[in-house]
């Protein structure tokens, strides 16, 4: 349930924090003097849209923060270790958001920081709220499936997770083949070109990287005189004179006098030592790389007439080998579809005709069990509405047939009668705002039986509603308090004397001109006053005073039975 909901700066709100407790609560005061504010910051805890048009005037950020007390087996644990919020289910469960000015929001889990979706996530298992205008949707047949399948909860869940797996598969298999009739007709007027393509790189022999070790090849073979006269000089210059023979007499001479001075002298002689055999090794294998150097003027033709041929054929299909051998391939698979077209639309029909066949007797399993939930759900909506003093009415979910979706072959449209022996009719054509009304608080009534979301909110869902009608919706409201809490905006004091608990919305002037919203619980005398109000009007007299204290008395009495 929820515990404590705490407003700061939200619209004409400055600060306001108020306690609730469990069973039906009410919201009541004039009309303008924010009671939807509060049902607003409720849902922005819940994962709702916020705007900085939201935050009070001249603040720069406003903030709601909730408390929830929930019991350890709800399922929104789950979804908090899920999500990976730590959380304790013996706690208390506290979610806050802030509006920044910029447009911007924040939302806390416990203290952690949450995105919007997870707030959402978890919103979704804590708080139901029904909008002034929610009932519309009634009015929109693509909806009527959607809560036709959630009433059917379980039983449907795992077919309908079966049917769209086939049905993706289908649809893959369907696309795939489409495309190679698309593909069979353009493609056929490429097919020569691919084929010419396919023989040309083939005929070339094509090797990864051949193109950079020619390269390295012909720069050694077109420069080998130039080679040749280096590497010789070179030679000859370590082996003359001046090179290895003066190093030679240069380490005799030190090694004859080193014992003068063994400290200096021995480091020196074990360089000139190290540089003989270096030098010595540099030279024998200046020798070798001289006797490998190639004079070959027909190789190097060779060479360039291939690396021509390979320039040519990156023009082409590629910047490198490789690319011109990726090309192959890809066009070679191409050539190869186009070529075995036939038999390849073949298996993939047949292959389409099978996953048909299996899809359309999964949609006939969703429908089997739709229709017996479809029988099921109207029963019940017919004995809440006999509740609602609409005893005579008739109820029906009305399914049809498609072609296949991705929720199968069905539609749904919620039919009524409200008249005997009127056939039943979509809503939009027959049913008033009264009746829409209560038609969606028999809804509201059976799922949250499903749901188990420990808070629901119904923001004026007695619009339209008057007299007995009015009488029934409180009494279903107040039934719907026992096993979850419930919030409701009313301007009827029928509605208003059942709850257990009621609160004043209020909205005054202060002293600098500021308009200010307080909400306040009513106990007692404050009570029967705003009861008062709501009989009639501006004027209270003790008559309507003695009229809801009698109100609050048979409502009192009504519960208790």
């Amino acid at each position: 349930m929820l515990r404590e909901l705490t407003i700061r700066n939200l619209a004409v709100i400055e600060h306001v924090s108020v306690s609730f407790h469990p069973g039906f609560h009410v919201l009541t005061g004039e009309t303008g003097a924010g009671k939807s504010i509060v049902i607003d910051a409720l849902a922005l805890t819940a994962g709702g849209r916020g705007s900085a048009e939201m935050i009070r005037h001249g603040c720069d950020r406003a903030d709601i923060e909730a408390l929830f007390d929930l019991p350890g087996q709800h399922p929104v644990w789950e979804t908090l270790q899920r999500i990976g919020v730590e959380a304790d289910s013996e706690e208390t469960l506290i979610i806050r958001r802030e509006i920044l000015a910029q447009g911007k929001s924040t939302a806390r889990i416990n203290g952690q920081g949450v995105t919007l979706t997870m707030l959402r996530e978890v919103g979704e298992h804590l708080v139901n709220i029904h909008g002034q205008h929610e009932h519309q949707s009634l009015l929109r047949t693509e909806k009527h499936l959607e809560w036709l399948d959630s009433f059917a909860g379980e039983n449907i869940l795992q077919e309908k997770l079966t049917y769209r797996i086939h049905y993706q598969q289908y649809q893959a298999i369907s696309r795939e083949r489409r495309e190679l009739e698309e593909k069979s007709r353009l493609g056929m007027q490429m097919l020569d070109l691919y084929r010419f393509q396919v023989e040309e790189i083939e005929a070339a022999k094509l090797k990864p990287g051949e193109d950079e070790s020619l390269d390295d090849e012909r720069r050694k073979l077109s420069h080998a005189e130039k080679l040749m006269d280096a590497v010789t000089e070179a030679y000859d210059l370590l082996y003359g004179t001046k090179g290895l023979s003066a190093l030679s007499r240069a380490l005799t001479r030190l090694q004859d006098i080193v014992k003068v001075d063994p400290l200096v002298l021995q480091p020196l002689v074990e360089q000139l030592q190290s540089a003989y055999y270096g030098v010595e090794d540099s030279a024998f294998q200046l020798r070798d790389y001289k006797e490998n150097i190639e004079f070959n003027p027909g190789r190097l033709a060779q060479i360039e007439q291939r690396l021509d041929l390979i320039h040519s054929l990156k023009r082409k299909y590629g910047e490198t080998t490789e690319d011109i051998l990726n090309h192959q391939l890809k066009i070679k698979a191409e050539a190869d579809q186009l070529e075995n077209r036939d038999e390849l639309l073949r298996e993939l029909a047949e292959q389409e005709e099978t996953l048909h066949k299996e899809l359309r007797l999964q949609a006939e399993k969703l429908s089997t069990i739709r229709r017996a939930a479809s029988r099921v759900l109207a029963k019940q909506i017919e004995q809440e509405l006999a509740h609602l003093q609409m005893e005579r009415s008739v109820f029906e979910v009305k399914l049809g047939t498609i072609s296949m979706t991705i929720s199968g072959a069905d539609t749904a449209e919620f039919v009524l009668s409200t008249n005997p022996g009127e056939p039943p009719k979509p809503l939009a054509k027959i049913a008033s705002g009264g009746e829409m009304s209560r038609v969606m608080l028999a809804l509201k009534a059976i799922f949250s039986r499903i749901d188990e979301i420990p808070v629901l909110v119904f923001d004026e869902v007695d619009t339209g509603v008057s007299g007995r009608a009015a009488q029934a919706v409180a009494e279903k409201l107040s039934l719907l308090s026992m096993h979850c809490q419930v919030f409701a905006i009313t301007h009827l004091p029928q509605v208003a004397c059942m709850a257990d608990h009621q609160y004043e919305i209020r909205k005054q002037i202060t002293q600098g001109d500021r308009t200010q919203t307080s909400v306040t619980e009513l106990i007692s005398v404050q009570r029967v006053e705003e009861l008062a109000r709501m009989l009639g009007g501006v004027e209270v007299t003790e008559k309507t005073r003695h009229h809801a204290q009698e109100m609050l008395t048979l409502a009192q009495r009504q519960k208790n039975a």
